[in-house]
Formats: C-alpha cells, sequence, structure tokens
C-alpha cells in the first residue's frame, strides 16, 4: 500500500516529485551509467540508451498502479533499530521474513531485497539473450539502484512529516537536481565486478541513511532565515501552475548540503553500471554485439513493454 502521506503532498507537488528522485534524475542515471560499460557491453547499451534513459521512471508509475510496488522503493531502517547496523553480513529474505514475517517486511520497505531479485532476473536475461527483457530489467534495476542511494528512502521520516518539514522529499530529490544537475560531474569510472551485491545493496542504503539527519537539520536551520513568501514559488508546468520551493530556498539549501545530491547521484550512476557488469559477467559474457544484428525497433521495444508491464507481480522473494 503506498504511504497515505502522498496524498498530501500531491496538493502541492507533481507526482514526479514525490516518487524517488524525479523523472530528470532517473533518466540521466540511467543514461550516464551506459558510459561506465566496457566495450564489450557498451555497443548494445548505446544502441538501446533511448529506451533505457526513457523507461529509467516506469517503476514510479507502477507504484499506482500495481499492488506491491510501491514497497520496492523505499526501506524504513529505523524500524529495525541497531540489529541492521550490527549485522556483519547482508540481511537476507528468509533471515528477514523469519525475524520479521512477510508482512511486516512489505509494510516498511523490501528495496534491498528487491534489487538483489532484480539482479538474478538480469542475469538470466542475459544467459537466454533475451533483448526485450535485457532492456526492461536495465532500466528498472538502474531505478531501484538509485532509490537506494537516496536518503529520505531509508527513513520513516521519509517526507519530513514528523519534524514539520513536509516537502522536503520534493525539495532533495527533485527540485535540487532540476536546478543544479548542468553543473554536475557525472565522469564515476569504468564499471567493475560485484562480488555480492547484497552486501552492495545493504551497503548503499546504510551509507545513504547516514545523510537523513544532515538532510533534515540543515533544512530545517536554514527554514528559520526564510518566510513562506520567499521559501516559495509558483511555477507554470504545462498547464498547471504548481507550488514549487523558491529558487532562492533551492540554491541556499544546494549550498549548505555542499555537493551531497552530486555525490548521491554519481553513487547511483557507478552502482547501476556495476550491477549491469555483474550480471552480464555472472551470465558468461554473452556476445551482445551479435544481439545487435537483431531488428528492434524502439516501437516494437515499447509494444513489448506494454504486453509485459500488466504482468501480476510477485512479491520480493517468491
Amino acid at each position: 500500500m503506498i504511504r497515505f502521506h502522498v496524498v498530501l503532498l500531491l496538493l502541492f507537488f507533481p507526482i514526479s516529485a514525490v516518487l524517488g528522485w524525479g523523472f530528470l534524475a532517473h533518466k540521466q542515471i540511467n543514461r550516464h551509467a551506459v558510459f561506465t560499460l566496457p566495450p564489450a557491453m557498451f555497443s548494445f547499451y548505446k544502441k538501446y540508451m533511448h529506451f533505457i534513459t526513457e523507461h529509467a521512471i516506469n517503476p514510479d508509475k507502477r507504484c499506482y498502479a500495481i499492488e506491491g510496488e510501491a514497497p520496492r522503493h523505499y526501506i524504513d531502517l529505523e524500524y529495525y533499530g541497531d540489529s541492521v547496523w550490527k549485522r556483519e553480513d547482508p540481511w537476507y529474505w528468509g533471515q528477514a521474513v523469519e525475524a520479521h514475517t512477510k508482512d511486516v517486511l512489505m509494510q516498511h520497505g523490501i528495496l534491498p531485497w528487491h534489487i538483489y531479485r532484480m539482479k538474478h532476473a538480469l542475469t538470466e536475461a542475459f544467459r537466454r539473450k533475451d533483448v526485450h527483457r535485457i532492456l526492461r530489467l536495465s532500466a528498472d534495476i538502474g531505478h531501484y539502484i538509485a532509490d537506494a542511494n537516496v536518503p529520505l528512502h531509508t527513513s520513516e521520516n521519509y517526507n519530513g512529516q514528523f519534524t514539520g518539514q513536509e516537502g522536503i522529499h520534493a525539495l532533495w530529490e527533485t527540485r535540487l537536481p532540476e536546478l543544479f544537475i548542468g553543473g554536475y560531474d557525472f565522469f564515476v569510472g569504468t564499471a567493475e565486478y560485484i562480488s555480492n551485491p547484497q552486501e552492495s545493496a545493504w551497503g548503499a542504503i546504510k551509507t545513504a541513511h547516514e545523510a537523513v539527519g544532515s538532510i533534515l537539520n540543515l533544512e530545517k536551520k536554514l527554514s528559520e532565515d526564510f518566510p513562506d513568501f520567499r521559501k516559495y514559488s509558483f511555477e507554470q508546468r504545462g498547464t498547471t501552475l504548481q507550488k514549487v520551493y523558491s529558487t532562492a530556498y533551492a540554491q541556499a539549501y544546494h549550498k549548505i548540503l555542499g555537493g551531497q545530491v552530486e555525490r548521491q547521484m554519481r553513487a547511483s550512476i557507478k552502482m547501476v553500471g556495476d550491477f549491469w557488469f555483474t550480471c552480464w559477467v555472472d551470465a558468461g559474457q554473452p556476445e551482445l554485439d551479435a544481439l545487435l544484428q537483431l531488428r528492434c525497433s524502439e516501437d516494437q521495444l515499447q509494444e513489448d513493454f506494454s504486453k509485459h508491464k500488466k504482468l501480476k507481480v510477485r512479491a520480493c522473494g517468491e
């Protein structure tokens, strides 16, 4: 079930501002991840870069249409207390179900486990040389990995609703990238093999969670110097006049965060490339250039996606 607080947010901010990174950020993360890949993968991914980029936002679109989709985008680490931080090994799905039950896990988010499940699905798609499935899963796993690097997706206080900071979700994840992404450096080097994908997913989430305090505390302090008429403004988005954080407020917040948003986007890009590369290696490094010979237009890919997007979605671990 989607967190009910989202409904209140929609009164002031667009849907793209509520679900993970904004649409622009998700697309750019997938796009730049392509350039981390080795030559044996690059030609294939470059040919279909438009598809992988544009469909980076599909999981967000499914949040309001498919039961069980929303919990795949977050995890409430506070619920688990110190037990999460004290573990020296990754926490696998079976262990978590035994400790808390599946219903509780779904209630508090299953993001790290779903990334692991997606990793196995993409590996199998590479093994079968299924072009359509490789592309769909590459786009999707890129989205979930990016969400894992968003600090507010690791917290019960995901929109500042417990600290009187409603709307901070949209500010950090959408408004700041929207205004400042042009100045970010997205060269992150080459993709590397991940020996323990589940550990990698948990590591990203734990690192992201460490930034939650600064995101909330710095914004609360900044807001003391900005009355509402300076903190917010209205902008035309298509045919709708929408309330947004003012450029002046966003600039001030972006500055005191000290490059935090850029760092998390860079981490997302690197991690997406690493996972794509790892799935390909674990599948036996199939010859992707041979798949380029298949005639597969953007229209065909879109039609294929439409046929599959309504399939019943199974819960993580099933």
